[in-house]
């Protein structure tokens, strides 16, 4: 997997690969608002994750996920910060997340 120096790099390499839909995490699944697409955690797997760490701002720390449908062939990312900016997700998304190691 190849490491990435900024988020806008990951984000631009991943479109480049096919992982051109833009989601949103919200508690408890990834949406698309441009489709309306929904995916519940059972839906998707994580394919890459690559973390950034602000270095002088804790507000930069970021986690992008490139993830694909089990069904659909749909492949997409988000974005999710991390620490005191994290959002808040159910404990079937957290499990999700944590079972792919960078």
């Amino acid at each position: 997997m190849k490491n990435y120096d900024t988020v806008t790099e990951a984000l631009a390499d991943l479109k480049s690969k096919g992982y051109t839909t833009d989601f949103n995490i919200a508690f408890d699944k990834l949406i698309c608002t441009q489709n309306q697409m929904i995916l519940t955690p059972s839906e998707f797997e994580i394919v890459e994750v690559h973390r950034f760490e602000g270095e002088t701002d804790p507000g930069d720390e970021n986690v992008v996920y490139a993830v694909e449908s089990k069904k659909g062939n749909i492949k997409g990312v988000f974005m999710s910060a991390f620490g005191p900016y994290s959002d808040s997700v159910s404990d079937d998304m957290v499990k999700k997340l944590s079972m792919h190691k960078d």
